[in-house]
């Protein structure tokens, strides 16, 4: 899961994995799997880094999360 901030300032959680395309309208607007847009006051780069870090996280990019010493960037 990621937090992000709604334009009104609400902060949610989206869960990454949902997360189809991200563009600048200029508003960074995310597209969900299922066809629903929402949009948030990240940049289109923090939202990419957010999705990563959760990605590492879950071992999904093919890096173990114990593993030290590794540079992963």
């Amino acid at each position: 899961m990621i937090t992000l901030t709604r334009l009104n300032g609400k902060t949610f959680t989206l869960n990454a994995i949902y997360i189809e395309q991200v563009e600048a309208f200029p508003d960074t607007t995310i597209t969900l799997t299922n066809g629903k847009k929402i949009v948030v006051r990240e940049s289109v780069k923090d939202v990419v880094e957010l999705v990563q870090n959760f990605y590492r996280q879950i071992s999904i990019l093919g890096f173990p999360r114990d593993v030290e010493g590794l540079d992963r960037e």
